[in-house]
């Protein structure tokens, strides 16, 4: 149920970020500012991706910690 739940999100996630790629180029000032936003917020979740999957004490922790 929860895996589910995450896919949806994921999916309407991804349809919402291409919608709003294909309506920033209307107007190509804001449209510029719009991509480069993208792309830094895109960098910032890369990392944190990496981070988390580098990281052993978080592994030990989800690992051992009572649901």
């Amino acid at each position: 149920m929860e895996k589910t739940g995450y896919i949806i999100l994921i999916i309407v996630a991804i349809v919402w970020i291409i919608a709003w790629i294909v309506g920033m180029f209307e107007n190509v000032w804001l449209g510029i500012i719009g991509l480069v936003t993208i792309v830094g917020l895109g960098l910032l979740f890369i990392k944190a991706f990496t981070d988390r999957l580098a990281s052993k004490k978080d592994d030990k922790y989800s690992r051992d910690v009572k649901k």
